[in-house]
């Protein structure tokens, strides 16, 4: 069931899908309306998820499910995959790469990369402590109006991707 993410408690567990390049207006109202019919019959062992969805910073998709009501199970978690699986498909975009890195650019605009360039970009100082990032693992809907989804490179897991001292293990 289908409802509004400031319907759902802290608690909720969240799963966020950044994109890998900005989708023009058609292109995430499909993404957008795609998702909210999965979210609507979404369902774990037979119970209806209380669940929501949004499109956040213009370039992330987050699915909030408050497990509460129901959990998630491993095999709803596989459905919302495949069905993303197939939204790349159809909008020739990339959602599943967990190795993105998303972050703002000097004039504000997101930008991903692999951890590769975004280690190079660090290393060049175009990537800096200062430098804000987005953390698409963020486990709970409270992180994620706390604004821990988007904060700078030193107090993120990111800081170990720039060879600082501090992110070294």
């Amino acid at each position: 069931m289908s409802v509004p993410l400031t319907a759902l408690p802290d608690t909720a567990r969240v799963w966020i899908y950044g994109t890998d390049r900005p989708l023009a207006s058609p292109e995430r109202e499909a993404l957008m309306a795609d998702l909210r019919a999965f979210v609507d019959e979404w369902t774990a062992h037979g119970a209806a998820l209380r669940a929501g969805v949004e499109w956040v910073e213009d370039r992330f998709a987050v699915i909030a499910v408050d497990e509460a009501s129901a959990p998630a199970s491993g095999c709803s978690i596989d459905a919302m995959v495949r069905r993303l699986a197939a939204l790349e498909t159809r909008l020739g975009c990339s959602l599943l790469d967990g190795t993105r890195v998303f972050y703002r650019d000097e004039s504000g605009a997101i930008e991903g990369c692999n951890r590769a360039a975004f280690r190079a970009h660090a290393a060049s100082g175009t990537i800096v402590e200062s430098t804000p990032v987005f953390d698409p693992t963020i486990e709970r809907l409270a992180e994620l109006r706390a604004g821990e989804l988007e904060r700078p490179v030193a107090r993120s897991w990111h800081l170990q991707l720039t060879g600082h001292p501090a992110g070294r293990s």
